[in-house]
């Protein structure tokens, strides 16, 4: 290795320091404000009581310490992966996966699919412990576990195969499709790119999502029929109304609907509907105008064309990362500052140094930013919600939910400015008095 090489090594490792630091900063703020406030906010006061707070305060305490141990963990890997010139590593593995197939390690393509292949496997195996630890022992300890070790297993192998499944082809395609090269092959590239995302956003709700969730349709009811007016009412196209078995997976809640064209679907986790829970002795969920309160947000981020927005905005920024890609993956000391010899530049290891290493301080300013864009579309959703007659519905919605989810309601600006892309529950609620007036609120 000369200077040069080392130097582009120190710089990704630097940045990937300064980030961590960033981001472990933002923690131990957030981790001091669950540590000292213990005092209810006076908006919360009616619907929370001690008890539920101070879980709340642990439960936040406890994932906030979990997550600053497994960036930790995560940090000293890249840079242990990086000082040692492992990507390298990993591609002569892959040429040699390939060589006892008896397949030439001259296709690049095949050798590329083994090389992520082999390197979804290595992730898959060293960050296991820190799923299992999640799952088992975390969300166990404060109750939002309902996975058996039998259920897990076959969540972890059935996403880890569709994972494979689904980007091997991707990464195939667009190898080829740099391999062409020529001087318009960042437009064919994005286009892929774009077609391949669509496709995956429009088969999911029918084809993905049901290999890992059991999804009954919503049974004649007041429910369903408030939901059906509400849609009606809206011009919403609305096909079917489902409830996942969420409950199989974890106690939390979450409302959604799908289907990027044409017909639409609403669901509910079953957990958001109201029940008695005997373990816990206490009702848990919304009543059926609360979930309504709940659609009525969901529904506005249709009316808004929120999602039509992200998608745009993210072709945009496919379309600009792509470009810079053309621009630098053909710079050799990038392969060669990586441990490969002279000549040797796989492109599949391009797309790596380049979108996630090279361009990671652009990556994180982006993220920065569609975080406060996502903030104000929940803020626009919830208006429309208000605007619909459902504030009080709203409000008491995001409370139970919280009070459910054990959200704590209090964050540090700094950190909920950079990893929120929700305001917060209090903030919310400002926002719905401020739409109505503190005189209309019950």
């Amino acid at each position: 290795m000369n200077f040069d090489e080392d130097f582009i090594v120190f710089l990704i490792i630097l940045f990937t320091l300064v980030e961590f630091t960033w981001e472990l900063y933002l923690s131990m703020r957030q981790l001091k404000i669950y540590k000292t406030n213990t005092t209810i906010p006076d908006d919360l006061k009616e619907m929370l009581n001690e008890d539920t707070f101070k879980k709340a305060r642990l439960y936040g305490i406890d994932k906030s310490q979990f997550k600053m141990l497994k960036e930790f963990y995560s940090i000293a890997l890249s840079i242990v992966v990086l000082y040692n010139r492992w990507l390298y590593v990993a591609w002569q593995q892959s040429e040699m996966i390939v060589a006892s197939l008896n397949i030439s390690p001259d296709r690049e393509i095949i050798v590329s699919c083994a090389f992520i292949s082999y390197v979804t496997l290595f992730n898959f195996v060293v960050n296991m412990p820190f799923t299992i630890y999640a799952t088992f022992v975390l969300e166990d300890k404060h109750g939002f576990n309902k996975q058996t070790i039998g259920f897990f297993i076959k969540d972890q192998i059935k996403s880890l195969v569709l994972s494979l499944v689904i980007t091997l082809p991707i990464i195939s395609i667009a190898v080829y499709i740099i391999m062409l090269g020529g001087n318009m092959f960042v437009a064919w590239l994005w286009l892929f790119t774009t077609v391949a995302t669509l496709l995956l956003l429009t088969i999911y709700p029918s084809v993905i999502a049901p290999l890992f969730d059991k999804f009954v349709p919503l049974p004649d009811g007041p429910l369903r029929k408030g939901i059906e007016n509400l849609a009606t009412r809206l011009h919403f196209p609305l096909s079917q109304i489902y409830i996942v078995e969420g409950s199989k997976r974890s106690a939390h809640s979450n409302a959604y609907f799908s289907g990027l064209f044409g017909a639409k679907r609403i669901v509910l986790f079953d957990t958001l509907l109201e029940k008695f829970d005997e373990e816990k002795k206490v009702t848990t969920g919304c009543t059926d105008n609360e979930i309504l309160g709940v659609l009525a947000h969901e529904l506005g981020h249709w009316s808004c064309s929120h999602i039509y927005k992200s998608i745009a905005l993210t072709e945009v920024n496919l379309l600009l990362l792509f470009t810079a890609f053309g621009y630098l993956f053909r710079y050799s000391m990038l392969y060669t500052s990586l441990g490969f010899p002279p000549g040797q530049e796989p492109i599949i290891m391009g797309l790596v140094v380049v979108l996630q290493m090279i361009l990671a301080p652009y990556n994180s300013v982006l993220s920065y930013l569609a975080t406060a864009l996502s903030r104000k579309f929940e803020f626009e959703a919830d208006n429309f919600a208000v605007s619909l007659s459902y504030p009080n519905e709203l409000r008491s919605a995001l409370i139970k939910l919280g009070k459910d989810n054990l959200d704590y309601p209090i964050y540090d600006k700094l950190y909920s400015s950079w990893y929120h892309s929700h305001p917060t529950l209090l903030h919310r609620i400002e926002n719905i008095r401020n739409q109505v007036g503190n005189e209309k609120m019950e």
